[in-house]
């Protein structure tokens, strides 16, 4: 049984200019084209695009999505592996969870105790979950940070991942201070933290200009990071890609 492009799009959620682009490079060409130039899709290569959906969600992108895809001989094995993958995705997104939910019954609490001052009694876990790999994964569009994050924390011990979520957790806190006393993003001040900020990512590896203005972008368009920052404080994902926006733009141009 075949099914035409549109139908697929239907089925999938994806369009079907998307799945023209994916056959254009490769990824899925579909099983055959008929004599009025419409692509037909058969089950095996639902299959296919069944795993380049699930590898999207995990934060691959397009190009290691197919060295993925063409590495791989047996489907079943394949779909096991994602299996496992999105469980431990599952596992991870219900610790961050956990970590929001505290924080927002902190807060939630300071406010009835009629203080203005943010208060977390516990800071080394806003980042549980959100280690630097993972964090800077969500780059699917430069892939070289992605790697150098991955191979660079790969062998850490459980203590250096509980004082690097530490470190970065208090780095926020000192942002969202200079936030909450009405500095502006070019401060010298917020720069300065900004300053420090990059330089711990760059142990891991100096990102460029544009590198470092993408992770500021996801402070707010990411979903997670979006979540950790504005738990922290109201205004501090924006203030975050501001500053950074700033940085890279004084700094790193």
């Amino acid at each position: 049984m075949a099914w035409p492009i549109a139908e697929v799009a239907r089925m999938s959620g994806v369009t079907a200019r998307t799945l023209r682009h994916y056959d254009e490079i490769g990824l899925l060409p579909p099983a055959w084209i008929g004599t009025n130039g419409h692509r037909y899709y058969e089950e095996r290569q639902l299959l296919r695009l069944q795993q380049v959906l699930v590898l999207r969600a995990l934060g691959l992108g397009l190009p290691e999505i197919g060295r993925v895809l063409a590495a791989q001989v047996d489907e079943l094995k394949a779909l096991r592996g994602h299996y496992r993958r999105l469980l431990a995705e599952r596992d991870r997104l219900d610790a961050l969870a956990g970590t929001v939910a505290r924080t927002i019954t902190e807060l939630e609490q300071s406010r009835k105790d009629g203080t203005d001052m943010i208060s977390i009694s516990r800071p080394e876990n806003l980042f549980e979950g959100l280690g630097p790999a993972r964090c800077i994964k969500v780059l699917g569009d430069f892939p070289e940070l992605v790697g150098a994050a991955e191979r660079h924390t790969s062998a850490w011990s459980k203590d250096e991942i509980e004082a690097d979520e530490r470190e970065r957790t208090a780095q926020m806190i000192r942002l969202a201070d200079l936030l909450a006393i009405g500095l502006p993003a070019d401060a010298d001040a917020v720069q300065a933290e900004i300053d420090t900020q990059y330089r711990t990512l760059a142990r891991i590896r100096a990102a460029t200009a544009e590198e470092y203005r993408a992770i500021g972008r996801t402070c707010v368009e990411n979903e997670h990071w979006h979540a950790v920052y504005e738990s922290i404080a109201p205004g501090l994902a924006a203030y975050q890609r501001a500053a950074i926006e700033v940085y890279a733009t004084t700094r790193l141009s």
